[in-house]
């Protein structure tokens, strides 16, 4: 069965021979996301636990999907309430009161905020690690000048 569409962006389906593939793959039911203490998880990692890949069976052969890890554009921003509204009016969703199918297409929105946050967020992170050790190389050459420039003073 194939799955439904999604307002969660993917990467492109891979074809999968074995299960053993699957688990190459970095991916599958069989995976859960475990972390040790010590070692920092990637973004991509992080990503597949929390919306784990889609997997189904199509014409006697499996398939995998994982969730895309390239980062949102404004662009995708407001395609995705596009998108949202355009779904939520032509699954005939309504407006107030329980709705099913409101609750997915939100649920689906969400989820593509927090993929699109998490990536984000692991931008921003390596961008401020790359600047506080920029930071600490100037102030190391700083000091390496400030020691110099006392020693010529001095003497």
């Amino acid at each position: 069965m194939i799955p439904r569409e999604s307002l969660i962006q993917y990467e492109s389906a891979i074809e999968i021979n074995q299960a053993s593939d699957v688990t190459k793959l970095g991916g599958g039911k069989k995976k859960t996301y475990a972390p040790s203490l010590d070692a920092k998880p990637n973004t991509e990692d992080i990503l597949n636990g929390i919306l784990p890949p889609r997997e189904w069976d199509h014409d006697a052969k499996h398939y995998i999907q994982f969730v895309s890890h390239n980062p949102a554009s404004r662009e995708d921003v407001a395609n995705l309430q596009k998108q949202l509204d355009e779904r939520l009016l032509a699954r005939q969703a309504r407006e107030s009161g329980i709705c099913p199918i409101r609750e997915e297409l939100h649920s689906q929105c969400f989820d593509e905020i927090i993929r699109q946050v998490t990536i984000d967020c692991a931008a921003y992170q390596t961008l401020y690690q790359s600047s506080v050790t920029f930071g600490m190389q100037k102030l190391l050459q700083s000091e390496k000048g400030k020691t110099e420039l006392e020693q010529k003073i001095a003497s």
